[in-house]
């Protein structure tokens, strides 16, 4: 089975690594949750430490693929910016961004654009 979805002679380099990218991060998001629940199961401490070492280890890799998504797709920084690193409901970061967009949009078509330098006197 291909991992490419569209015939492959219509895919530039770039979108071959972004599919290498995003199939070494389902894989690696696929061993962190191997991992987890051998630590979980696990009744010898010694080896449930190796295993989580292991865990961890697959989250860090899950991590550097996600930045390198972000650095290559804008629409992953985008997303990322507006979900990570956040307090509060998960699932109203999407509205109070939606509403500061909207605050922009309007003070764009204003002509009130502030470039957030502060009092320059």
């Amino acid at each position: 089975m291909s991992q490419y979805h569209e015939p492959v002679e219509y895919l530039d380099e770039k979108a071959k690594d972004i599919v290498r990218a995003l199939n070494s991060l389902k894989e690696e998001v696929e061993a962190v949750d191997w991992y987890n629940q051998r630590v979980v199961s696990s009744k010898d401490e010694e080896l449930k430490a190796i295993m989580a070492h292991n865990r961890d280890e697959e989250i860090e890799h899950v991590c550097m693929t996600l930045e390198w998504l972000r650095r290559n797709m804008p629409v992953w920084d985008e997303e990322l910016r507006t979900y990570l690193f956040t307090d509060g409901p998960i699932t109203e970061l999407e509205e109070e961004a939606m509403a500061g967009d909207k605050k922009e949009e309007e003070a764009s078509s204003k002509g009130d654009i502030s470039l957030d330098l502060g009092d320059l006197k």
